[in-house]
């Protein structure tokens, strides 16, 4: 509640003045200003009387400024009042969703679907099943290498054997062998 007298701005807590309460102190430092100058006036007073009014002017931006300040930091705790409760609502929600699986660890043990093997088992199982992968997949590239260096014997052996048997007739090949005799050697 605010008083009437304009005198009453000079007992407040200097950080609760307002703008008004500056006009107020303006007001009765003014009245007082008039009192003691004189009808003939007198350069210093008036002087000071700028002087004054200067230093009332200013004072009157900086209570702005600390209301606004003020103001400000208020908006400021009330937001992060709101994200706190917002945050602590979410790890409230958080750690009951993490808490669930631990109720349901408690297991039936006469439950024909429950869980027989622990994760670290699991793991062991799945790391072993993965190494047995890789040896297969080493196995079955030897076995490849092996068939290929088999077959490309095979074929070798079929090729000299054709090459001597050739041979021993001479030059009575007919048309059909000189043909895949041709086709043989430009499909490698």
């Amino acid at each position: 509640m605010e008083d009437l007298e304009p005198a009453s701005a000079f007992d407040k807590d200097p950080f609760e003045l307002t703008a008004e309460d500056v006009y107020d102190i303006s007001y009765v430092i003014g009245r007082e200003l008039m009192k003691v100058s004189s009808p003939v006036g007198c350069p210093g007073v008036s002087e000071l009387q700028y002087k004054i009014i200067r230093v009332l002017e200013m004072f009157e931006s900086l209570v702005n400024k600390h209301n606004l300040t003020v103001e400000e930091l208020k908006m400021e705790q009330a937001n992060l009042k709101a994200e706190t409760e917002r945050l602590h609502r979410d790890l409230q929600k958080a750690s009951s969703e993490t808490r669930q699986p631990e109720n349901k660890a408690s297991v039936d043990l006469a439950d024909p679907n429950r869980p027989r093997f622990t994760l670290g088992e699991l793991r062991e199982v799945l790391q072993e099943r993965n190494e047995l992968k890789a040896k297969l997949l080493v196995v079955q590239e030897e076995l490849q290498y092996y068939k290929n260096s088999l077959v490309s014997s095979k074929e070798a052996s079929v090729i000299e054997r054709e090459n001597a048997s050739t041979a021993s007739r001479g030059s009575e090949q007919t048309m059909i062998k000189k043909l895949f005799n041709f086709k043989r050697r430009n499909n490698p």
